[in-house]
């Protein structure tokens, strides 16, 4: 019998949160560094704006963990 994988799901993080755990929750999605998400959020951020937008989204959507 196989067994079925495990599900990953993105949650916003409650021990690597600095706003609502957006960036800290995709870390661990991803299991990386939540400082270089974040960094690369800033940098969405300086390319147009629209990732203030996208984080607000993200906090409403994400579910807490």
């Amino acid at each position: 019998m196989k067994k079925e994988p495990e599900v990953k799901r993105l949650y916003r993080s409650r021990k690597e949160r600095m706003l609502f755990g957006v960036c800290g929750g995709i870390a661990e999605y991803f299991n990386v560094d939540p400082t270089i998400v974040r960094l690369l959020w800033v940098l969405f951020i300086l390319a147009g704006g629209t990732g203030i937008l996208a984080y607000i989204i993200a906090a409403v959507i994400v579910p807490e963990k």
